[in-house]
């Protein structure tokens, strides 16, 4: 099956799930809400020094709709390298209210070249490189998970 027919056959899995199923917040999920509808990816989470330092490294491959999702003590400059990551991916920067501030796209396996976030980053989504487009995610849309708390966009209830 292609990745374009994957993602539209998960995609539309998710559209048919009960509405329960489609907000419920779970620490294991990340749900990002945009004009393009909704997308909800499986997710390690990195909340501990030493977990975000790790990352995805040595990862060689990950499901279509699953990710990582790094999260700090307050905002912050937060920027990124690929360093043992064996797969490309895409790096959505989020601020304290979870709302998409920057993509990076594509980053490139292996490489060491910093990928800065910007100031004001509470959050980082990765997720398999070229997904954020083909699903239709830009900057602006939201993500919703209980780390989040009760001030973001999307909070959980």
């Amino acid at each position: 099956m292609s990745d374009r027919l994957t993602v539209a056959v998960l995609l539309a899995a998710a559209w048919a799930a009960p509405a329960s199923a489609q907000w419920a917040c779970s620490d294991d999920r990340v749900t990002v809400v945009g004009e393009f509808g909704r997308a909800s990816f499986a997710v390690e989470v990195a909340d501990e020094p030493q977990e975000r330092s790790q990352g995805l490294m040595y990862v060689e491959e990950m499901g279509t709709l699953e990710g990582m999702l790094f999260v700090y003590e307050r905002p912050q400059r937060a920027s990124f390298w690929m360093r043992n990551t064996l797969i490309p991916l895409d790096m959505l920067f989020a601020d304290e209210t979870g709302v998409i501030t920057r993509i990076h796209a594509q980053a490139v396996p292996l490489d060491e070249t910093s990928i800065d976030g910007g100031e004001g980053v509470k959050y980082v989504l990765e997720i398999n490189g070229g997904l954020a487009a083909r699903l239709g995610i830009e900057e602006g849309d939201a993500m919703q998970h209980p780390a989040m708390g009760a001030d973001a966009k999307l909070p959980c209830e």
